[in-house]
């Protein structure tokens, strides 16, 4: 199978602990710390704040993540434009009063094709130049029919082409490592990737998954299929078991038995479940990094704690600690 992960070492195996004095999470941080190269990008994702705590939560999550320099963040966008006013505040601050690289998230749900255009060059002119562009999910909610939008853009592909046409946009686009729940195959779900790419986006974002050989596997299809794109994993950090479950049905995003069997009996227990929730996605970035990978993107839930425990591990600090 043709690869760009020639250098694999042994695939990790969560049932079969690794024989090496040092875990995969530590060997990974003196990995990262000993590279004269900073080659590791993380990204955070953030929803818009529905009231005003909720707003002072997100900005003090920005406080503290901005210190570590990512690459770019990135502002989700409500079923059928529902956020749409809250993303543009959020993308609009963030452009002009941090040092952050913003993306908006936009998608051809519930908008006319003029519309769109609007909100795309409303953010060039406040600028932002990284959009991530979705298809969407049904405006009837998962798991209903999709309908394309009278007037609008109907698919995912058609967005990156419009956007492409009004500006320079960088665009981002999703992937689904288990298969969107509407793919009827692999080659499908391909050659959906496919048509994003030939519109001109640059970077496919994946839908959370929760073991490294559902990432890398996928990798290998996009790769065997000549598609020529940056496939970046999406980490979870939900510490609250039960919301991630239900957001993995609606997502058909496989939860492993072991995986469950951790949380069990911890309904009442947070401080547990937060640490367990750290440690895991640790230990699924270091499997990911010794495997080559170097791009991770991280589903926040706009809040700091596990974003920066994570972030640390990738060695984002020593960039905190160079600035300092």
């Amino acid at each position: 199978m043709a690869s760009a992960l020639n250098f694999m070492v042994e695939p990790f195996n969560t049932s079969q602990r690794p024989t090496h004095s040092l875990g995969p999470v530590a060997r990974t941080a003196n990995a990262v710390r000993s590279r004269k190269s900073n080659d590791v990008r993380v990204s955070y994702e953030f929803f818009p704040p529905k009231n005003a705590q909720m707003e002072a939560t997100l900005w003090d999550t920005i406080a503290q993540l901005e210190p570590l320099n990512p690459d770019f963040v990135s502002v989700t966008y409500g079923a059928g434009g529902s956020t749409r006013e809250r993303t543009h505040n959020t993308v609009a601050r963030m452009a002009s009063e941090t040092n952050l690289k913003p993306a908006a998230h936009l998608t051809c749900v519930g908008s006319s094709q003029e519309e769109i255009n609007e909100i795309a060059s409303d953010y060039w002119g406040a600028g932002v130049r990284h959009i991530v562009a979705l298809r969407g999910d049904p405006q009837d909610g998962i798991g209903e029919a999709y309908i394309p939008q009278e007037g609008g853009y109907a698919y995912g592909s058609d967005l990156v082409a419009g956007l492409k046409d009004i500006a320079d946009f960088e665009i981002s686009v999703s992937a689904y490592p288990e298969l969107h729940p509407e793919s009827g195959s692999w080659d499908a779900e391909i050659d959906n990737l496919k048509r994003k790419v030939d519109a001109g986006a640059t970077r496919a974002i994946t839908q959370f998954f929760f073991e490294p050989e559902t990432f890398l596997k996928f990798q290998d299809r996009v790769l065997d299929a000549g598609v020529n794109i940056d496939i970046v994993p999406g980490l979870m950090l939900q510490p609250n078991f039960k919301g991630l479950k239900r957001m993995s049905d609606m997502c058909g995003v496989n939860v492993p038995v072991w995986y469950s069997d951790l949380f069990a009996g911890l309904d009442n227990d947070e401080e547990s479940r937060t640490l367990l929730t750290a440690s895991l996605t640790s230990e699924l970035t270091a499997a990911l990094y010794e495997n080559g990978v170097r791009d991770f993107h991280l589903y926040t839930l706009n809040r700091a704690q596990l974003a920066v425990s994570v972030s640390r591990v990738l060695g984002l600090h020593h960039r905190l600690q160079a600035a300092v």
